[in-house]
């Protein structure tokens, strides 16, 4: 039998050392544990496919908490079933000591194990849709405030309109107005529109 552990952070802005330690205090040889730093959006996840390669029957695999094997309810459920069942491996849920196949071999340990399974995977892709809800209602009430989201918009120059009124007479460049301001080509002409200038073909020219 192989120990192996899987680990799983939903961006690459997310730090999986918390995964890992909790492999390391299982004594899962680091050489076997499968790292996937993706959304898992289309479940395109090649260290999980070489995982699933290396296992074999009666094989071991940790993982942190049960959203790690799926995007929602329906595949975490389909990829619990084809580990434990296809591949015939056993699977601990570190922080659902509930969930581990080592325990209640016969039928009936197997089907409380499924019942908690889907259970807590329903659980989990609730909370994730509520989150997701809340985060767009919260988005929602802010645009109402008149609150920005996104980044902060670059304040003009106080010279801003002496910038644009030597660019329209053509005694500087669009080039060298955009430096002067700090500004791309295109932020520039986004400025000179949010003011009401009207942006003509002489902006567009090249100089």
């Amino acid at each position: 039998m192989n120990v192996f552990g899987y680990v799983r952070v939903s961006s690459y802005d997310q730090n999986e050392e918390r995964q890992l330690i909790a492999m390391k205090e299982r004594d899962v040889p680091r050489r076997n544990v499968y790292v996937d730093k993706q959304s898992g959006k289309d479940f395109d996840r090649p260290s999980y496919a070489k995982l699933v390669k290396r296992l074999r029957r009666n094989d071991l695999v940790y993982i942190k908490s049960i959203d790690r094997l799926g995007r929602n309810y329906a595949e975490v459920v389909d990829q619990w079933r084809f580990l434990t069942r296809d591949k015939g491996v056993d699977i601990v849920v570190i922080d659902m000591p509930l969930l581990d196949t080592r325990n209640g071999k016969d039928l009936m340990g197997t089907f409380l194990s499924d019942i908690v399974l889907q259970v807590l995977s329903f659980v989990a892709e609730n909370e994730r849709t509520n989150i997701r809800s809340r985060q767009r209602e919260g988005i929602e009430a802010a645009k109402k405030r008149g609150v920005h989201m996104g980044r902060p918009a670059m304040p003009v120059p106080d010279n801003f309109e002496e910038i644009v009124g030597r660019m329209e007479r053509r005694e500087i460049t669009v080039a060298a107005a955009a430096q002067l301001c700090g500004f791309s080509r295109s932020t520039l002409y986004n400025k000179i529109n949010g003011l009401g200038k009207k942006r003509n073909e002489n902006y567009l020219s090249p100089n």
